[in-house]
């Protein structure tokens, strides 16, 4: 860590000091009074009572217990016996530790309950007369499609840590603000520096306990949100393991700022991208140029210094440079950065735009990837076969509609009705783009959708306020009352559908294959199959949802299917080519980068009468003579369009010569001339032989 910078992790690891100071033993009498008042056996009773003076005498003073080390105060170790702790008056007393925190006189600080694993409290409790309100937490859960033990176990464990922290006597008195500390509790546990003294490692810790703890604390939050208790909608979101932004006072506290600021408008995952391009930036800005203090000292230099690294510098994960996407997305982030800093007016920044979009990789131009329909065939059959019901209609509405992943995720329980002729339709919310919209839907995607939508009607939940529009909404794909992620609908169920049809390739987990298709090109083919059946722009962009031209007519343009099949015709070996570059193309004259660059543009390339295989470097052409262009060539798929274009260009010439324009006359003949020897050299008639006869226009011609 560099010098000057700021760390929180060591600063929240300590107990807070209000635990400290309401720390105090209670009167003798007291705790007497109730070990003597419980049915237990008289020896148990006196070692209760002898336990209790040791840690008396030992701990005279509350507040020195609380500042000795962990692994004292929790007293037995992991694998250590009952019967021999490494510290047996710690270990023994917790009966009357337990008795002081349920009476008030004392608050524990979550490391000493982590740390000591198992505690019992419910019971004592009970007997002390103090009901927590688990039982009515447990059947809620219950109610909400948990099972009995896992409900049992979740409340018992939160609502006790909680009580036991804050000093609550009842469930009812639970906050938002309870559960986040509790979180926050877990996440630092695993930044000690004893934390070996109880699990082997921090991963362990964090693969096995932490998101036992998690699990447990969201089970509470969502049971508490459907009884509205607390207002925040249920989702469960593991600790955050990554260390605290290594930045000087200064640029930490602007990035801070920064990032609440985007907090408010934003999605997490964009805040998430965000913090991470000025993370990334400053970890190099210390390795390279540790003299800089504060924002206002970075320069462009140090910021195209920055992009360079990222360009060639291999990731720690993967051992290879950042892909296209990811160094686009931060470059992004910290320009969005000095952009934002610099129109709010903040302190201790440049004050204008460092860098901008020019300075980011450009972004690939992708072909959507549709599913052929001998996929199809095979792949339908397995889906309509999955057990689930919310898996199984989730994927069919993704396949007859075409809808976004979220979209579908976040269907309220009456997005379904019929139009007048009795046809199904589904409503949308169009979260991406804020519109709502209305489609067509397949019969087997409704009786799908139909059969989720029956067994969610009576389901005993609170609507989710939804966070774009603030409207109050049942959603449909819920379970135990929660939403369920994209993950458990999309990609598990489409994974196993394709092994089932046997769509997959070598590799995945466990060695069974990794499928072939994912959810999201369902929406690639229901797009690709309107344009194809002569669907129009403005319904493929009413059905799937965009919001620009150019969106929609990248399915108007370009299948996979079709740019293979021309790119073969033209660039494949054996294809029969005319015009000027066929011999080109013939005797490999184009080099490798020209044919790539071809095969990834080829749907640009397209002309009237076949294509132009003119590259970028050679500049735009400069006149629309292309049948006489250098960089011209067709294929026998465009003699239907070359015979037609024959024709009017004779007509023309026919037209010319009767009003006496022989230079017309001329230009028109030699078009059709250079037409005849395309079609020549295709082997193609210069007629269909099913067009009529032309025998009068030849002949005046």
């Amino acid at each position: 860590m560099r010098a000057g910078t700021v760390s929180t992790a060591a600063q929240l690891a300590v107990p807070p000091q209000r635990v400290w100071r309401l720390a105090r033993h209670c009167p003798e009498a007291d705790y007497l009074a109730f070990v003597d008042g419980q049915d237990i056996h008289p020896g148990y009773r006196g070692a209760k009572l002898r336990h209790y003076r040791v840690f008396m005498q030992r701990w005279p003073n509350m507040t020195d217990w609380f500042a000795a080390p962990l692994v004292e105060r929790v007293g037995r170790l992991p694998g250590e016996p009952h019967t021999a702790p490494s510290f047996p008056v710690s270990f023994r007393a917790r009966p009357y530790l337990l008795f002081l925190a349920l009476r008030g006189h004392i608050a524990f600080d979550y490391p000493w309950m982590l740390g000591a694993g198992q505690l019992r409290v419910i019971d004592p409790a009970a007997e002390m007369g103090i009901d927590l309100g688990t039982g009515a937490l447990i059947e809620e859960a219950i109610a909400l499609g948990y099972a009995a033990g896992s409900a049992r176990q979740a409340m018992n464990w939160t609502v006790s840590r909680i009580a036991l922290h804050a000093g609550l006597s009842r469930a009812e008195d639970i906050t938002e603000e309870h559960i986040a500390e509790a979180l926050e509790g877990v996440r630092l546990f695993s930044e000690r520096e004893d934390l070996h003294r109880f699990y082997p490692s921090a991963q362990s810790y964090r693969d096995n306990a932490s998101k036992q703890w998690v699990t447990h604390l969201h089970q509470l939050q969502v049971v508490l949100f459907h009884r509205g208790q607390v207002a925040a909608q249920p989702r469960k979101l593991m600790p955050s393991w990554k260390p605290p932004m290594d930045l000087p006072p200064r640029m930490l506290a602007v990035a801070q700022k920064w990032l609440a600021a985007r907090k408010l408008t934003d999605a997490p995952s964009t805040v998430d991208k965000l913090e991470l391009a000025v993370r990334v930036f400053g970890v190099w800005l210390g390795e390279n140029h540790p003299e800089i203090t504060t924002f206002a000292d970075v320069t462009r230099e140090h910021c195209l210094g920055w992009i360079g690294h990222i360009a060639q510098a291999p990731t720690e994960r993967t051992g290879k440079p950042l892909g296209v996407m990811s160094r686009i997305q931060r470059i992004s982030g910290l320009s969005q950065f000095f952009r934002d800093t610099a129109v709010w007016q903040y302190a201790n920044v440049p004050g204008h735009t460092l860098i901008g979009a020019g300075d980011a990789p450009k972004y690939p131009q992708k072909v959507p990837r549709f599913i052929p329909d001998h996929e199809l065939d095979k792949l339908m059959p397995a889906i309509e076969a999955l057990d689930c019901p919310f898996q199984r209609a989730a994927l069919l509405v993704a396949r007859w509609s075409g809808a976004r992943r979220t979209e579908i995720q976040r269907l309220p329980i009456d997005c379904l009705d019929r139009y007048p002729d009795g046809t199904p339709r589904l409503r949308l919310s169009g979260r991406k783009t804020y519109r709502e919209r209305v489609v067509p839907l397949h019969e087997d995607a409704a009786t799908a959708l139909q059969t989720v939508i029956d067994l969610r009607k009576n389901a005993p939940e609170r609507p989710f306020t939804d966070e774009r529009t603030g409207e109050e909404i049942r959603y449909l794909f819920m379970s135990h009352g929660k939403l369920l992620s994209t993950y458990y609908l999309f990609e598990t169920p489409i994974q196993d559908a394709c092994r089932a049809a046997g769509l997959v390739r070598p590799g995945g987990r466990g060695g069974t294959g990794r499928g072939t298709v994912s959810a999201h090109r369902f929406r690639h083919t229901v797009g690709t199959q309107l344009s194809e059946r002569g669907a129009k722009l403005h319904t493929i962009m009413k059905v799937l949802g965009h919001t620009s031209v150019s969106m929609a007519l990248v399915y108007a343009q370009v299948s996979d299917q079709e740019v293979l099949r021309d790119y073969r015709a033209v660039l494949g070996p054996g294809a029969t080519i005319a015009g000027p570059a066929a011999e080109e193309l013939r005797t490999g004259a184009l080099p490798d980068t020209s044919i790539d660059w071809l095969k990834t543009n080829f749907f640009k390339t397209e002309l009237e009468l076949g294509r132009c295989l003119r590259l970028p470097a050679e500049g735009p052409c400069e006149c629309d003579l292309y049948l006489a262009c250098a960089k011209f060539v067709t294929t026998p798929d465009y003699a239907p369009r070359l015979r037609t274009r024959r024709r009017v260009e004779q007509t023309l010439a026919l037209d010319a010569a009767q009003r006496g324009w022989d230079r017309e006359v001329e230009r028109h003949r030699c078009t059709s001339q250079r037409i005849e020897k395309l079609l020549a050299d295709l082997n193609e008639p210069f007629e269909d032989p099913n067009a009529p006869e032309v025998d009068q226009l030849e002949s005046s011609l």
